[in-house]
């Protein structure tokens, strides 16, 4: 596959979403445990702990039993996983490739990180989402402390889309690095979505060579008649994606967004992300903040329509990383996805402009500073990309 193929819409797929880590770790690891071939797992967040000691578990019992095992780590994202660790995984005869491993000599393009979180079984059963293998996503010896996080598990003909993007990178990782490929010369063709049922299409990007995930986003708000919900943990969007919710907002679609509170792994992100609050309030926009933990999770509902993977559709995510979202218009999925947001509401406190004008002198302070670092970097990798 060539960085900037576009992958097609296709029918009669099955998907079922998973709701936080000890719901979507007992489907994987319970896969793993039946799998019969071949078992690939890509991630960016690898770090030691219970959560990656049962993984290795699994793995490795898969690996010693004849099954191909591939895992294809981010170089930064692993940097918590220990030796002993790697270790476990190379006795048991798991095939280990690291994405861009840190040099002095990269400088910027160190910032280049693959972002993807995605585990296929057997070309028959597959996994999307944001979870990482850290004890944050899912500690089996603490199992109500957790990260909120989803994951859908995936059956059908997609599968073989997901394979392809999966053992194109198993390759390029090792000949080729993603700033080393032309930028294109046009937008990526979005295929229009056909008719049919269990509808899903595999959604990624390659940094700056290759955004068909931003673009086919942008087409779906632009076309949004009904509701526009949308959940990131990191609320730094690109221009083009705040206008677009904003005149949504104002043509009468129901814009809501929900965003992490001070429960975040980031504040100085969240800080940032807020200087955008008071116009898109003015609009119309309806913002919540999740409440009971942090909010990991990456999911957009547009009428039918709903991606779910590991982009953020921010401005540094689609800057550096590879990323992958399952694309689907499916009934049973959209519901699912209808309930898990409208539970998450419920358990959010909703931001107003009284509230926003109400906030403390130091919120204030660290929103404006946060906010003037974030444009001013962005303004810096402009000039220099």
């Amino acid at each position: 596959m060539l960085t900037g193929a576009v992958f097609p819409w296709r029918s009669d797929n099955g998907f079922r979403l998973l709701i936080d880590g000890p719901e979507f770790f007992g489907a994987m690891l319970a896969a793993i445990e039946e799998a019969e071939r071949r078992v690939d797992l890509e991630l960016y967040l690898v770090e030691d702990g219970h959560c990656l000691d049962r993984m290795i578990q699994s793995l490795g019992a898969a690996a010693l039993r004849g099954v191909r095992v591939r895992c294809l780590f981010d170089a930064f994202g692993c940097l918590k996983m220990g030796q002993a660790s790697r270790e476990r995984l190379a006795v048991a005869g798991v095939e280990l490739r690291l994405y861009n491993p840190l040099s002095l000599r990269l400088k910027f393009r160190n910032l280049h990180r693959d972002h993807r979180k995605i585990l296929l079984i057997d070309g028959c059963k597959g996994y999307v989402g944001g979870a990482g293998l850290t004890d944050e996503f899912w500690n089996p010896q603490k199992p109500d402390e957790h990260w909120h996080e989803v994951m859908v598990e995936m059956t059908g003909p997609l599968l073989q889309d997901w394979q392809e993007l999966f053992d194109s990178q198993w390759v390029h990782c090792l000949k080729r690095r993603i700033w080393q490929l032309p930028l294109p010369q046009k937008a990526p063709q979005i295929p229009v979505r056909p008719e049919g049922a269990g509808l899903g299409r595999v959604a990624y990007s390659a940094a700056r060579q290759h955004r068909d995930i931003l673009h086919s986003l942008l087409r779906n708000l632009l076309y949004a008649e009904k509701r526009i919900w949308l959940a990131t943990p990191y609320f730094l969007p690109t221009g083009k994606v705040r206008r677009a919710l904003i005149r949504a907002a104002r043509r009468g679609v129901e814009v809501r967004l929900l965003l992490t509170s001070r429960n975040t792994d980031h504040p100085p992100v969240r800080y940032a992300g807020q200087r955008f609050y008071p116009r898109l309030l003015r609009a119309g926009v309806r913002i919540h903040e999740y409440q009971p933990h942090f909010s990991h999770l990456k999911m957009v509902l547009v009428d039918d329509w709903v991606s779910i993977g590991s982009c953020n559709f921010d401005h540094w995510n689609l800057r550096w990383n590879l990323e992958a979202n399952l694309e689907a218009i499916d009934g049973p999925l959209t519901a699912q996805v209808v309930r898990s947001f409208e539970r998450d509401f419920s358990e959010s406190m909703e931001i107003d402009l009284t509230k926003w004008y109400g906030r403390p002198l130091h919120l204030r302070l660290y929103q404006r500073m946060w906010g003037w670092l974030d444009r001013l970097l962005v303004n810096i990798f402009n000039r220099s990309g």
